[in-house]
């Protein structure tokens, strides 16, 4: 068995290091932005990943690590404004927003173990491209669950999409840095 956890947890204070920097800079303005907002940015970041996976010109100097961090932490944003809800004006302090950030990892992060163990990490023979597809994938199934009005009829809610975005963008990064 690798030392997934080991190495999620330094992906995510990676992660956790950048959210707090932001939030210093800019407080928790992002507190106003709906679901479908944070939606389209995490689909951004996942739409430019796939275009610098395909292409081989690169026309802005960064690279796949600093968009999948954003899905990750734009990601959790996301759960903490279904929790929370959206607000018209910037409401929660550095370390309130951290304590929640946290929560949302360590829930994500169990997921994340639960699944591991039952597919047996199945995840270090798949491709950074497969898990970015998925990640799209899991995109256009918000977006729709979002048209449907949050509704869905058999299919897990939003959250668990968010939680699996997380954790392909943490099993991609962990890819990205073996191959560093």
């Amino acid at each position: 068995m690798h030392h997934t956890s080991q190495q999620y947890d330094q992906v995510i204070d990676q992660c956790r290091s950048l959210f707090s920097k932001k939030m210093k800079d800019y407080g928790s303005a992002w507190r106003i932005l709906r679901l479908s907002s944070l939606t389209d940015q995490i689909f951004i970041k996942a739409q430019r990943i796939r275009s610098l996976q395909q292409n081989e010109v690169r026309k802005v100097n960064e690279g796949e690590v600093s968009e999948f961090i954003g899905i990750i932490n734009y990601s959790v944003m996301a759960l903490i404004q279904i929790e929370k809800g959206i607000v018209e004006q910037p409401d929660l302090s550095l370390n309130q927003a951290l304590d929640l950030y946290n929560k949302h990892v360590e829930v994500t992060k169990q997921l994340m173990e639960d699944k591991n163990h039952d597919y047996g990490e199945a995840w270090r023979d798949m491709r950074v491209s497969s898990l970015t597809d998925l990640i799209l994938q899991k995109l256009l199934r918000v977006k729709q669950i979002e048209n449907n009005e949050g509704k869905t009829l058999v299919s897990e809610g939003i959250d668990a999409n968010y939680q699996d975005m997380i954790n392909y963008a943490v099993f991609a990064l962990i890819h990205l840095q073996k191959n560093q």
